[in-house]
């Protein structure tokens, strides 16, 4: 009865209605807004982070890809694409390397499976366009990523490193 008779008293009062708008009002008022204004403010992306794909060049410009095709095998959703040809001096080389990225999951497989570190994934997460063609990325798109993220791919796979 004495239950009763409280929680009559509380709804006869409102007092989870004035609850409601107290902190409505604190956090309106009183506290720090917690968004950004996106494009002018970013946030900070963790260094394992996976974003856009990229491929990487050994020091002396030499693309890193031995065309092994083990990030073709491994990819869930089937998005690469990898043609090989056989150098003058037995080793193999891609010709052709088509990743199609609106069908990628970016579970980032085809980085762990690479053997010498070729193929990765960037820290860019501004990969939306306009049409689905400007998503299918070829050889050259993915070594132009690679060439301008060389530093900070550097940097975060000596960090991933060390937890191992």
């Amino acid at each position: 009865m004495l239950l009763y008779l409280k929680n009559f008293i509380k709804s006869f009062i409102l007092l989870d209605i004035f609850k409601g708008l107290y902190l409505t009002g604190k956090y309106m008022f009183f506290k720090k807004s917690v968004t950004w204004n996106y494009p002018y403010e970013k946030s900070h992306i963790s260094f394992r982070f996976k974003g856009e794909h990229a491929l990487r060049r050994y020091e002396n410009g030499e693309e890193r890809c031995i065309a092994c095709k083990l990030c073709e095998v491994i990819c869930p959703a089937q998005v690469i694409t990898i043609e090989a040809e056989q150098r003058e001096d037995g080793s193999r080389r891609t010709t052709k390397y088509d990743l199609d990225l609106s069908r990628c999951i970016f579970c980032g497989l085809c980085e762990e499976a690479c053997p010498v570190d070729s193929i990765v994934l960037g820290p860019n997460i501004e990969n939306s366009t306009f049409t689905k063609e400007e998503l299918l990325y070829n050889k050259d798109k993915l070594l132009a990523n690679g060439d301008v993220w060389e530093v900070y791919l550097q940097e975060r796979l000596n960090k991933d490193s060390k937890y191992r």
